[in-house]
């Protein structure tokens, strides 16, 4: 006796008792188990309404966890705008998460270039070194003036 096919809205519970997700995550996901994207859309609008499945929820806990590692805004919402949540409800998201954790961008790309590269005067080391500092932190997502502050403040 074979077990039965897992239905559309058995799959996305599963998915969604482990960790938050965008509606366009588990549309990928479920779709990569086969279900109907007619079926998906049914099943995705009635776990939206019953409040099991949140687009504004998934935000702000991929946001308060990207903050809380270090990321830069600029990252932040390029990633979060691939999960298929638009800029405008994200930079909402951000701008509540920030005020709630008291964000300061430019001390927090300072503490992320600390536990890279340790405790150092960053004004006196030479060029190429710099230049090095500066790509680490704009590969983490910080804008070039909160890169620069980070740069110049001194302990």
């Amino acid at each position: 006796m074979t077990p039965a096919q897992p239905t559309a809205r058995d799959d996305a519970i599963r998915l969604l008792a482990r960790r938050e997700y965008s509606r366009q995550e588990l549309v990928e996901r479920l779709k990569a188990r086969g279900h109907a994207s007619s079926v998906i859309s049914d099943t995705l609008n009635d776990l939206e309404m019953q409040g099991l499945q949140s687009d504004e929820r998934f935000a702000e806990s991929f946001l308060r966890g990207r903050v809380q590692r270090g990321q830069g805004v600029v990252k932040m919402l390029a990633d979060i705008s691939l999960r298929g949540i638009d800029r405008s409800m994200a930079s909402q998201v951000l701008a509540q998460i920030e005020r709630d954790l008291g964000v300061d961008w430019e001390e927090q790309a300072r503490e992320v270039l600390q536990r890279r590269f340790g405790e150092e005067d960053f004004a006196t080391l030479p060029v190429k070194e710099k230049g090095r500092r500066e790509r680490f932190l704009a590969s983490r997502g910080f804008t070039f003036e909160q890169v620069r502050k980070a740069l110049s403040r001194r302990d």
